[in-house]
C-alpha cells in the first residue's frame, strides 16, 4: 500500500465537471509524478478563472477561504503514516507549516524560488524582511529541498532539479539563420516578470518582434504594441515545441527566478536565450545564456552578438547536459523517501 503524501499549495486551481486545472505546469507535473510512488493529496486554492493544465491525480482538494484551508490541515494531520509536503512559502503556506509543526508533524518545505526577490519585486523594500521572518521559522520547523543551493541561504536542506523535459523535448531541433530578431518569451504576464520593462525596451524597433505565450483568458494586458504579438498561455506540448521553434532568441526579462522551466525549454530547443543581470545566477554551467543590461545600447549589442555567432551558438549548445522530469521526479521522490 503507498504511503500518503500530503501537499498544500498556495496556487490556485480551478475546477469542472470533476476534473481540476492550474496554470504552473510545475503543479501538474510534481503532484503527477510524487503520485506514482505516494498516494497525494493536494490541497489549493479555489480559482474562479478557467486554468490551462488538467491535474491527473484523483484526490484534489480546492477552498475559497483561509479558514477552510486551516480546518482540512487540521484533519490532514490526525492521518497516521504520512507525509506533508508544502510548496513555496506565502503567508497560507507558512500558516499551514506552522499549524503541522504545532500538531507534532513536521513538514517538508519546496522552495521552487527565490522568496527574497519576489517579495521586493511585489511588495518593495518592506517585501524581503516579510519573507525573512517567515523563512528563517520555516528553516527550524521544517526539512527543506530547494531548486538552488543559493535560495537556502546557507540553511541545510536537499537540492533537486526540476524539469519538464522528456525525449519530445530533447529530439533535434531546427536550425535557423537570423535575418529579423523574433524574440520569444513563454510565461505569466506580471510585473515581476519584466514583461512591460522589455516591451518599452523594443518600442518601435521594427527589426524586432517579440511574441509572448502565456496570455490568460478574460484578461487584458496594456501591450499595444505593433511588434509585439500575445498568444494564449499553451498546454498542448508540441504546439509549445512549434512556438520555441519558429523563434530564433528566447528571451527572460524577469526580475527574479528560481529555476524557470522556460529556460530548460529554450535550451533543448537550442534557442540562443537572454536574460538580464536580475537573474544571472540561473546561468550555472549552461551553455547559450547571455546576460544583458536594462538599455537598449547593451540589449541591441547582445542581439548582434548572437546574431554574428549564431551558428556556432547553436553548436556549443548541444553539449549542454539537461535535467529531464524521469530525473527530477525519482530524486524528489528519494528524498522524501528518507527523511523520517
Amino acid at each position: 500500500m503507498k504511503k500518503k503524501l500530503f501537499i498544500f499549495s498556495n496556487e490556485s486551481v480551478s475546477s469542472k465537471d470533476g476534473k481540476f486545472y492550474c496554470d504552473n505546469i510545475d503543479l501538474k507535473s510534481t503532484p503527477e509524478g510524487l503520485n506514482k510512488k505516494f498516494e497525494v493529496n493536494l490541497f489549493a486554492r479555489q480559482s474562479k478563472k478557467k486554468r490551462i493544465h488538467e491535474i491527473k491525480i484523483k484526490k484534489i482538494s480546492v477552498f475559497n477561504s483561509l479558514l477552510s484551508y486551516i480546518t482540512s490541515a487540521v484533519a490532514a494531520a490526525k492521518v497516521e503514516d504520512t507525509k506533508y509536503l508544502i510548496i513555496s512559502i506565502t503567508p497560507y503556506t507558512f500558516i499551514i507549516s506552522l499549524l503541522l509543526k504545532i500538531l507534532g508533524k513536521k513538514p517538508i518545505v519546496y522552495l521552487r524560488s527565490d522568496g527574497y526577490g519576489e517579495y521586493r519585486s511585489i511588495l518593495g523594500k518592506v517585501g524581503p524582511v516579510i519573507y525573512h521572518i517567515m523563512f528563517t521559522i520555516i528553516a527550524i520547523i521544517s526539512d527543506l529541498i530547494s531548486c538552488r543551493e543559493y535560495i537556502l541561504r546557507g540553511k541545510k536542506g536537499k537540492i533537486v532539479s526540476p524539469s519538464q523535459l522528456d525525449s519530445i523535448w530533447l529530439r533535434q531541433s531546427k536550425n535557423l539563420e537570423i535575418k529579423n530578431f523574433k524574440l520569444l518569451y513563454v510565461g505569466r504576464i506580471r510585473v515581476e516578470k519584466g514583461i512591460y520593462s522589455l516591451t518599452n525596451l523594443i518600442k518601435n524597433k521594427r527589426d524586432i518582434s517579440l511574441t509572448i505565450v502565456g496570455a490568460e483568458k478574460e484578461t487584458s494586458y496594456n501591450l499595444n504594441q505593433s511588434n509585439v504579438k500575445i498568444l494564449p498561455a499553451q498546454n498542448n506540448k508540441l504546439k509549445l515545441i512549434k512556438n520555441y521553434d519558429e523563434h530564433n532568441i528566447f528571451i527572460l526579462p524577469s526580475f527574479t527566478e528560481g529555476h524557470p522551466m522556460v529556460l530548460l525549454e529554450a535550451l533543448a530547443r537550442r534557442r540562443p536565450v537572454i536574460i538580464f543581470e536580475d537573474i544571472k545566477h540561473v546561468i550555472g554551467d549552461k551553455k547559450g545564456i547571455f546576460v544583458a543590461k536594462r538599455n537598449f545600447i547593451n540589449f541591441f549589442g547582445m542581439l548582434n552578438n548572437i546574431k554574428k555567432n549564431y551558428k556556432r551558438i547553436q553548436k556549443d549548445m548541444k553539449k549542454n547536459k539537461l535535467p529531464t522530469n524521469k530525473e527530477f521526479i525519482d530524486k524528489f521522490i528519494k528524498i522524501i523517501d528518507d527523511l523520517k
